[in-house]
C-alpha cells in the first residue's frame, strides 16, 4: 500500500469507495465521497501551515490525516463496522481535529482569538515559571520573545481542539471577495457540521466526557438509506484511538528533523518516533517495534517512547472500559503490547550497548507522602507558619475577587480563635473568589503545585493578569501547612459567582487520610469565599502552641508579626471578644521610616512594659536617623534598614531585621534592623534570599557606612563588629576601620605596616583561654572574665561572621585567592590549601598586609608553620591558664 494511501484502507473501501457492479446507493456514496475529497483538498493547505506555528512538533499535515484511516482500520478490525455516513463524518473529523494547530486556522492573531484577558493570563503564568516572579504591566504588554513563543505554542495546543470545532462554519474570503467553506454543501455542513466539530474537539476531552456529550444516535438524511444512522460515541472513540496510536517514523522524517532542528522535549519526541515501525495488531494488543536499536545517546528518547506508549495503553484501556460499561460494541484494539516493564519493552524496542533499568522514583502511597511532607516535615515545628500560609491564601483570594469585581465591598480577611468544651479552634475566612469543585480538587488538593500559577486555575478565572493580580501565596502547597495546627480540618467554599447549591465542604482527618468532599446544601447560609476551620492539637498557650513566639499571646500581635504588609484589612477576634481588632492595609515600600518601624516593631501598650517602650522609642529615633533605602534597578524600594543593631546589647527586645517575602515574614537576622525584601529559597518559605543584587546591597552598605561616619557613631566597637561584613561586601577594608586587637588596643589596617615593622615575629592567636569582646573592645580570660595581659607581638583578629542574608549575598568563599584553588583537593593541610581557605577573610587580609610590610611572600610565612603541623601554641605569663593556640609567623631572614 502506498504511504498513507487512505483509499486503499478497508474502512474507505467498505464505505465511501466506488463499488464495482451494481450499487443501489452509488449516488449517495459519491456525494459524500466528493464532499470529503474536496474538504481534504482545501484542508491540506491549512494543515501545511501548522509547521510555521509549531516547527518543533512532529508532522501534523495531511499525511497524518490520511494515516488515521489506516490506524482506524487497526482500531476497529472486524469488531465494529461503519456505514458511509459514519465514515464521512469520521473522515471529516480526521481532517479537522488538528487543523487548528497553526495560527492560520484562527482567521486572526492567536492572542486576538484567545482574547486579551486569557492571553495576558497565559503570559503571566509563563513569565512566572521562567522568571520566578509575576510580571509588571509593561512585561505583560511586551513579554520577551521566548515567552511569547512559548505562549503561542501553549495557546494553540490548548485551544486547537475547540478552534477545530469552529472551522466547519468559519467562512474564508476568496481573492474575489466570495465566502468559501471547507464543506461547501450547505445541507451536509448544516446537518453534519456541528457533529463533525464536536468530534474533532473531543479528542482533547477526558474520556468520561464522551458518554455525556454523545449519548444519542443521529438519523440519516432524507436522501440517504434509513440504516445510515450515526453513532457519535463510536466515532469519537475511533477518532480518539486512531489519533493516539498513529505514532511511527512517518510522523518524524529524519531529513525534516535536520531542517527544523527541534529542541528539548520536542527533540526527544522526534528521536523516538523516527525509530518506530508501523504498528500492527496482535489479538487485541497494538504492537509497536523499533526500526533500529537505541544507542546510549538516545536513551532519553527510549524512555520517552516507553512513557508515551504507556499513555496510549491507558487511552485504549479507558475507551474499552467505557464501551464495556455502557454495553456498546467494543473495539478490536484494547491495549499496547510490551509496556508493562522496561525489560519487556526492550524486546520490541531494542537497545544497543546499554541496559534499561527502571530506577525512577516511585510513590506508592501518595496520602502517606502528603502526610509526611504536608506539615511538620516540610515546615518544621513552627505552628504559626500555618497561619501565615492561610492568611496569604485568603488575601490572594480577596485580591483576585477585587480584580474581577472592582466594586466588591467586603474585601477583608477574618481570623477567629475560640474555645469550645476544652477544644481550641482557629478559623480563617475570606470573602474572595471561592472555589468551584474543579479548582478545589485539582488546584487546592494537587499537592506540590501552586494553584495560581497553573493555566487550569487561571482559565477558570480569566482576567486576573489583565487586572494586575499578583498573588503572594501558593495555595495547593501552602494549604497543607494547616496540619501543623491540627489533623481535623474543615474547608467550606463557594465561588463568588455561584449559587448556594454550588457550595462545597471538604473535611480532613489528617493529611494522610483521604478528604471527604460533600455538598453544603441544607446546612445554612454559606457566604461567598472560603473558610478554613481547624481543631488545634494543642492549646495556643502551650509552649509548642500557636503563640509560642509572641510576647503577649494575642492573636492580633501574632497576625502583625506574620503580616508585615497587607493589601486588605485583617480582622482578628481574640477568644470571647465581641469586636475585632483591625490591622489596616499598609505597604512597606511607601511607608515613612517611623511608620515602617512601628509596623515591624509595634508599640508596647501594657503598663508593665513601660521600660521596654522607652527603649523601643530610642531605637525608633535611631532607626529614623540611620535607616536608608535599598533600591532595585527601577528605583523601587526593596528594603529600608540600618546595618547592625546596637540595641541588641541594651534591650531584652532584640529588634532583629526581617526578610519579607511578598510582605510576609520569612526570616529574621541580627545583621540589620528594618526590613529587606526576599524570595523563598525552599518550599516552606521560612528561609529567604534577598531579591536585591550584590551591587544593590553594596550600594546600600556604602550609604550605611557613610551615615555612621557622618553621625559619629562609627566607633571602635561598631568597626570591629562590622569589619568582616564590610570586607566581605567590598573585598577590601578601609584603612581606618579597626579589625584586630593587640596589647596596645585596636588595630586598623593602615597601622599594620608600622606595627609590623618593629617586630621580627607575630603570634596570630586564635583564642582559648583568651577571647575578646567589642563593648568595650578588650581581651579577657574566658574563665575568670578578667582583662588579659598579652605580649606585645600577639594579635587577635576580630571576625564576627556575617549572618544570613548577607552571608548568602557575599559568601566568604567568593573572595578566596583563585590562584590556589587547585589546592582545595590536597589530601593534607599544605600551606597552599590553608592559604586558599583563609585568603578570603580578615586573617588573609592581615597576612597580605604583613607580607607587604616585611617584603616577603605568603609561602615564606606559612611554610614553616606547615612544617610544624599547624600546631603552634604559646603561654601567657600565668601559665596555669594553659597554652593559647595560633600561628607563629616569623620574618624571613632575607626580607
Amino acid at each position: 500500500m502506498p504511504e498513507h494511501d487512505y483509499t486503499s484502507t478497508s474502512l474507505w473501501r467498505g464505505t465511501l469507495a466506488a463499488r464495482p457492479g451494481t450499487d443501489a446507493h452509488a449516488s449517495q456514496r459519491e456525494q459524500l465521497r466528493t464532499s470529503y475529497t474536496e474538504l481534504r483538498r482545501k484542508a491540506a493547505d491549512l494543515l501545511q501551515e501548522n509547521a510555521r506555528s509549531m516547527p518543533g512538533f512532529t508532522v501534523h499535515d495531511i499525511s497524518h490525516v490520511d494515516a488515521l484511516w489506516e490506524t482506524a482500520d487497526l482500531v476497529c478490525g472486524t469488531a465494529v463496522a461503519l456505514n458511509p455516513a459514519e465514515a464521512y463524518v469520521l473522515g471529516c473529523a480526521f481532517v479537522l481535529h488538528d487543523a487548528a494547530m497553526g495560527a492560520a486556522a484562527y482567521g486572526t492573531t492567536v492572542p486576538e482569538a484567545l482574547g486579551e484577558k486569557r492571553w495576558r493570563d497565559l503570559v503571566s503564568v509563563a513569565y512566572y515559571h521562567q522568571e520566578g516572579c509575576w510580571p509588571e504591566r509593561e512585561e505583560l504588554d511586551t513579554p520577551p520573545a521566548e515567552i511569547t513563543e512559548a505562549c503561542m505554542a501553549a495557546a494553540i495546543r490548548d485551544t486547537h481542539a475547540e478552534q477545530a470545532k469552529r472551522l466547519v462554519d468559519q467562512p474564508w474570503q476568496s481573492s474575489a471577495g466570495n465566502e468559501l467553506y471547507l464543506i461547501e454543501g450547505v445541507q451536509l455542513r448544516e446537518v453534519y457540521g456541528p457533529l463533525i466539530g464536536e468530534l474533532a474537539a473531543s479528542h482533547w476531552w477526558p474520556v468520561d466526557r464522551l458518554a455525556r456529550e454523545f449519548r444519542h444516535p443521529i438519523g440519516s438524511l432524507p436522501w440517504q438509506p434509513s440504516e445510515w444512522t450515526i453513532e457519535p460515541l463510536k466515532l469519537a472513540c475511533i477518532l480518539r484511538l486512531a489519533d493516539a496510536i498513529q505514532v511511527d517514523s512517518r510522523r518524524a522524517p529524519g531529513f525534516l528533523f535536520s531542517l527544523r532542528k527541534p529542541q528539548g522535549v520536542s527533540r526527544e519526541h522526534w528521536r523516538f518516533q523516527e525509530h518506530i515501525a508501523r504498528p500492527y495488531r496482535n489479538g487485541d494488543r497494538v504492537t509497536y517495534s523499533s526500526l533500529r536499536p537505541f544507542p546510549p545517546h538516545d536513551a532519553t528518547a527510549w524512555w520517552l517512547a516507553l512513557e508515551y506508549l504507556r499513555g496510549i495503553d491507558r487511552e485504549l484501556k479507558a475507551v474499552d472500559a467505557l464501551l464495556h460499561d455502557l454495553g456498546r460494541d467494543r473495539l478490536a484494539a484494547r491495549a499496547v503490547a510490551g509496556v508493562d516493564s522496561p525489560e519487556r519493552f526492550s524486546e520490541l524496542f531494542r537497545v544497543q550497548d546499554w541496559r534499561p533499568i527502571d530506577a525512577t522514583v516511585k510513590v506508592s502511597d501518595i496520602p502517606a507522602l502528603v502526610g509526611s511532607l504536608g506539615g511538620r516535615q516540610l515546615y518544621g515545628d513552627v505552628p504559626e507558619v500555618a497561619l501565615r500560609e492561610l492568611i496569604q491564601n485568603a488575601q490572594d483570594a480577596v485580591l483576585a475577587r477585587q480584580t474581577l469585581q472592582p466594586d466588591f465591598p467586603l474585601g477583608r480577611v477574618e481570623i477567629r480563635l475560640s474555645e469550645t468544651d476544652g477544644d481550641w479552634y482557629l478559623e480563617v475566612r475570606d470573602y474572595g473568589t471561592g472555589m468551584d469543585e474543579e479548582t478545589l480538587v485539582h488546584g487546592l488538593l494537587d499537592f506540590g503545585t501552586s494553584g495560581w500559577s497553573t493555566a487550569a486555575v487561571r482559565n477558570r478565572l480569566p482576567g486576573l493578569a489583565d487586572g494586575g493580580f499578583q498573588p503572594s501565596g501558593r495555595f495547593g502547597i501552602g494549604f497543607f501547612s494547616v496540619f501543623l495546627l491540627g489533623d481535623q480540618v474543615e474547608l467550606t467554599t463557594r465561588r463568588y459567582d455561584a449559587s448556594l447549591a454550588d457550595a462545597r465542604r471538604l473535611t480532613f482527618d489528617g493529611p494522610s487520610s483521604r478528604p471527604l468532599l460533600t455538598p453544603h446544601t441544607g446546612q445554612g447560609w454559606v457566604p461567598e469565599g472560603t473558610t478554613v476551620r481547624v481543631k488545634l492539637k494543642v492549646s495556643p498557650y502551650d509552649m509548642q502552641g500557636l503563640f509560642s513566639r509572641t510576647d503577649d499571646e494575642r492573636l492580633s500581635q501574632l497576625a502583625q508579626r506574620l503580616v508585615l504588609e497587607n493589601a486588605v484589612p485583617i480582622h482578628t477576634w481574640e477568644p470571647g471578644a465581641a469586636d475585632p481588632e483591625i490591622l489596616p492595609p499598609f505597604f512597606l515600600a511607601t511607608g515613612s521610616p517611623d511608620e515602617v518601624f512601628d509596623r515591624l516593631y509595634p508599640p508596647q501598650a501594657e503598663r508593665w512594659r513601660a521600660g521596654e517602650e522607652k527603649q523601643r522609642l530610642r531605637m525608633r529615633d535611631d532607626f529614623v536617623s540611620r535607616a536608608t533605602e535599598l533600591l532595585d534597578d527601577k528605583g523601587r524600594r526593596i528594603g529600608l534598614a540600618m546595618l547592625w543593631n546596637s540595641m541588641h546589647f541594651q534591650s531584652r527586645r532584640a529588634f532583629w531585621g526581617t526578610v519579607t517575602v511578598n510582605g510576609f515574614l520569612a526570616d529574621t537576622s541580627i545583621s540589620f534592623a528594618g526590613y529587606l525584601a526576599g524570595r523563598p529559597n525552599r518550599a516552606s518559605r521560612d528561609k529567604a534570599e534577598l531579591v536585591a543584587t550584590p551591587d544593590q546591597v553594596r550600594q546600600w552598605m556604602r550609604t550605611q557606612e557613610q551615615r555612621l561616619r557622618d553621625t559619629g557613631l562609627f566607633g571602635d566597637s561598631l568597626q570591629l563588629e562590622l569589619a568582616y561584613t564590610l570586607h566581605n561586601a567590598f573585598s577590601a577594608l578601609a584603612d581606618d576601620v579597626a579589625f584586630a586587637m593587640t596589647c596596645q588596643g585596636v588595630l586598623r589596617m593602615a597601622e599594620v605596616p608600622e606595627w609590623a615593622a618593629s617586630r621580627s615575629e607575630v603570634f596570630l592567636a586564635f583564642g582559648w583561654p583568651v577571647t575578646w569582646r567589642t563593648r568595650p573592645p578588650e581581651l579577657y580570660h574566658h574563665l575568670s572574665g578578667k582583662p588579659a595581659e598579652i605580649p606585645e607581638d600577639w594579635i587577635f583578629i576580630c571576625q564576627i561572621v556575617p549572618q544570613p542574608p548577607f552571608s548568602q549575598v557575599f559568601p566568604a568563599a567568593g573572595r578566596r585567592d583563585t590562584t590556589y584553588e587547585y589546592a582545595r583537593d590536597h589530601t593534607t593541610p599544605t600551606w597552599q590549601k590553608q592559604w586558599w581557605r583563609m585568603s578570603g577573610d580578615l586573617v588573609g587580609c592581615f597576612i597580605r598586609a604583613l607580607c607587604q610590610a616585611w617584603s616577603c611572600t605568603v609561602e615564606s610565612l606559612l611554610t614553616p608553620v606547615e612544617q610544624r603541623n599547624w600546631s603552634d601554641s604559646l603561654h601567657l605569663e600565668d601559665e596555669s591558664l594553659g597554652p593559647v593556640s595560633g600561628y607563629l609567623l616569623r620574618r624571613p631572614p632575607d626580607s
